[in-house]
């Protein structure tokens, strides 16, 4: 059996091989791992339970010592002749305690006196190595008649019962011992099978076996392994692995009494390898089958890839004579399987392949709305234009036009109406076209609203005088569904071999002709060179703007806002200007249009909000409480995160919300109402003052007015320049002053630069005013300097409060 090396015939074998033993392999790991975390937990299980059971065992002894301790307690002779107190009942006491503690298998017996005094034991030494622990265990064992412990003598754990005797008052103690050693190991390996290591550790650290289940060497091995374990926490029973005579346990150091600094302990184990002796044999059956199933697979799957490769193979063959363009060859459909339905497929693709390349063609030539050349079709045209124009030194034009407020009948009227605009824009042209007999002129749709129309072997003249002529048609009103539409153009004129010799780049100048022309309202404009200066200059100028926050290039003025009646300082408009490196002072009217068109004016707001604020805290900490203005754009406003943004501003330089009053122009609110009021009423809601800039020179002051959650109206300076020999200013700033105050709003007056005006705008009732008869803007850190020389006007002096101080509304 020959498989070809990477063919598709042996990637399916390898995959599906490589997917077999790996799947197979995995399994036996994970069987593998099972079995051992199987194996793990029902060993942790056994030393569970063991541990509980030796600490019955343990229970069980002190149950035997306590009630051995209570028989001779309660015996009457004994009591007699421990109340005589005489030589010869010294006798008979000893002699019952060494006959009760060898009855139970106790090591040491002794009795403790009235006085806890140690008057007779059966082993001296021992006892007075016990006296301290079992002086702890006397009150509780007269109140619990009983208590028993553990102490560690010579390193040898022992059980300690104390029972007292009582007649009916206590008169004295009995304790007895038990030793913890190789006998209660051996009980709990018959009853558990756990192997038993019963230690001691002293002050110092070391370990020392009391008796084991493990023989010799064994036992000491299980010892110094302890070694290497950290100190156990009273009640911390620990698990850790030990190797003993070459076979692997799992143990558990269960601690189980402390005697002055000493700790007793008990090493459970269980063997590890005789746990998973039976898992073992499993996982060999496993993998015996486990190769059994690979070599089986390994047959199945060859057989079945030559079976899929073969016709696909032939298939393959067939799509290269359709890739070269030959729809001749026969295709076998004969099968039913999915090999034969892909075989019909092809078959039917051989058959629509050529209507398709047909219509993808169209499509990507032809506009499919006004079925006339698109954007790649014209600049195909163009240059073959361009070519015959060369040979025949000719002059070739390009009218490009974008359609005035097509957005807006777009947006009132809908999509299909604006649809419906476009083809009867694209059929006046083509009828323009055919009545001037012009016929190599083309018109095309680039996109959008815009259209294009090629002029060949034309001359700038002709070329205007066909701009006017288009002009002139869209100029006529549109009729649709009884609806009568007036729409414009603005177009760009651009020329072969005057203005450049290539179609895209002819295509770009025309563009910039047709925006110079829609900037000017100007109709029809010839492309100049100087208007891709300008766009550079453009380009050039946003990313000086960039820069110029990063290199600290723009500066913090303030102009003061002052109450009119009083003379007092009770605010600051914020603006910004520009220090550029080489060009100088940069003027606002140069930079900021530009910076809301590029969108940069948000950055330039949260520059000045927050050197506004940072001034605003100085001044607040120097006892100058001024409330700053600062201006939003119609960018700022259609920011739905400008509440929190300014929120955080606010408690970074710990500011009132009071301390600010946020100006908004009526241009800004039309451009978007619904998201300008969400941002207004939820900064409103904050409490900070909102005011509306320039009011007066918008066109739907009254309409939105009444719906603004604002506190302030400024009257726009053009009204307030010349009122003084304007009667018809005078009357308008009347109005609006009566008008701001009947809706309870604040109303400040810019462009106040002569004293008579001031005192015909207090006379008016205007609260506060603001202009070069009071103070240029000067910088920020200037402010402080300027308002201690500040004095109003004698006649305003004259009343009270003409210094810096807290707002007033």
């Amino acid at each position: 059996m020959r498989i070809v090396f990477r063919s598709l015939e042996s990637r399916i074998v390898t995959l599906f091989l490589v997917l077999i033993v790996a799947v197979q392999v995995i399994g036996l790991l994970v069987i593998q791992r099972g079995i051992d975390n199987n194996a793990r937990q029902a060993i942790a299980g056994e030393l569970h339970n063991g541990a509980k059971v030796f600490g019955r065992l343990l229970e069980q002894n002190a149950q035997n010592l306590r009630f051995g301790a209570r028989l001779l307690a309660r015996d009457t002779a004994f009591l007699a002749a421990i109340g005589n107190n005489e030589e010869g009942d010294r006798a008979t006491i000893e002699s019952a305690l060494a006959n009760s503690g060898r009855r139970i298998k106790a090591t040491m017996t002794m009795l403790v006196n009235s006085e806890r005094q140690i008057s007779v034991s059966t082993n001296a030494a021992q006892a007075l190595l016990l006296a301290k622990i079992v002086d702890g265990m006397l009150d509780p064992a007269e109140a619990a008649d009983g208590a028993n412990g553990i102490a560690i003598v010579e390193r040898r754990p022992y059980q300690v019962v104390v029972m007292p005797v009582k007649a009916p008052i206590t008169i004295g103690w009995i304790v007895m011992t038990f030793p913890i050693d190789r006998q209660l190991a051996t009980e709990m390996r018959e009853v558990t099978s756990l192997h038993a290591t019963i230690a001691t550790r002293d002050q110092a650290g070391h370990w020392l076996p009391a008796g084991s289940t493990f023989v010799g060497p064994s036992a000491q091995a299980v010892v110094a392994q302890l070694q290497a374990l950290p100190k156990p926490a009273s009640g911390d029973a620990a698990t850790f692995d030990l190797e003993v005579e070459e076979s692997r346990y799992s143990a558990r150091l269960l601690r189980i009494g402390e005697d002055n600094g000493q700790v007793a302990g008990v090493v459970l184990a269980r063997s590890i390898d005789e746990a998973t002796a039976e898992y073992r044999k499993l996982e060999r059956w496993l993998i015996l089958l486990t190769l059994g199933g690979i070599v089986i697979s390994t047959i199945v799957i060859v057989i079945t890839a030559k079976r899929i490769a073969q016709p696909i193979s032939e298939l393959a063959a067939t799509a290269r004579r359709l890739e070269q363009g030959d729809y001749k060859g026969d295709i076998d459909t004969s099968r039913s399987d999915e090999i034969g339905a892909l075989a019909g497929a092809f078959d039917s693709m051989r058959e629509s392949i050529a209507k398709r390349e047909q219509e993808i063609r169209r499509l990507a030539y032809w506009d499919t709305l006004t079925n006339l050349p698109n954007r790649a079709q014209f600049l195909l045209l163009l240059n073959d234009a361009l070519l015959n124009a060369e040979g025949r030194e000719e002059a070739v034009f390009v009218l490009m036009m974008d359609l005035d407020r097509f957005k807006h009948v777009n947006d009132v009227m809908g999509h299909s109406f604006g649809d419906a605009l476009l083809r009867q824009v694209a059929g006046r042209l083509q009828l323009l076209l055919v009545n001037r007999l012009q016929s190599s002129a083309q018109v095309a749709r680039l996109g959008g609203d815009e259209f294009a129309v090629l002029l060949p072997a034309s001359d700038l003249e002709a070329a205007q005088r066909m701009a006017g002529e288009i002009l002139q048609t869209l100029e006529a009103p549109l009729s649709l569904d009884d609806q009568t539409v007036d729409i414009g153009a603005g177009l760009g004129i651009a020329g072969y071999p005057t203005h450049g010799d290539d179609g895209e780049q002819l295509l770009s100048m025309a563009e910039v002709a047709m925006y110079a022309a829609k900037t000017r309202n100007d109709g029809a404009v010839v492309y100049d060179a100087a208007m891709d200066k300008s766009s550079d200059k453009s380009l050039s100028l946003l990313t000086e703007l960039r820069n110029a926050i990063e290199r600290n290039e723009f500066r913090l003025f303030v102009q003061p806002k002052i109450m009119l009646d009083t003379g007092q300082v009770v605010g600051m408009e914020s603006l910004v200007r520009w220090v550029h490196p080489e060009r100088g002072n940069v003027f606002p009217d140069e930079f900021i249009p530009f910076a809301e068109q590029t969108g940069f004016i948000r950055l330039l707001t949260r520059w000045v909000m927050e050197k506004s604020a940072e001034l605003c805290q100085q001044l607040a900490a120097q006892g100058h409480h001024l409330k700053v203005s600062v201006n939003l754009s119609t960018r700022d406003l259609l920011d739905q995160d400008l509440p929190v943004k300014f929120a955080d501003l606010l408690a970074r330089y710990r500011l009132s919300p009071g301390s600010f009053c946020l100006e908004i122009t009526e241009s800004a609110i039309m451009d978007d109402p619904v998201r300008a009021q969400t941002t207004l009423e939820r900064l409103s809601n904050m409490g900070v003052d909102l005011s509306i800039d320039d009011f007066g020179t918008g066109y739907s002051s009254l309409a939105y007015l009444k719906r603004l959650p604002v506190n302030e109206l400024k009257i726009d300076k053009s009204f307030v320049l010349n009122m003084e020999n304007d009667e018809g200013d005078t009357k308008i700033v009347r109005s609006t002053i009566d008008l701001g105050h009947n809706m309870g709003l604040r109303v400040v007056a810019e462009g106040i630069e002569s004293e008579a005006v001031w005192r015909l705008l207090a006379e008016l009732g205007c609260d506060q005013g603001q202009g070069y008869f009071m103070s240029r803007p000067i910088p920020g850190d200037q402010l402080v300097a300027w308002l201690e020389k500040w004095r109003a006007p004698i006649a305003v002096a004259a009343q009270p409060a003409v210094t810096a101080g807290h707002p007033t509304e």
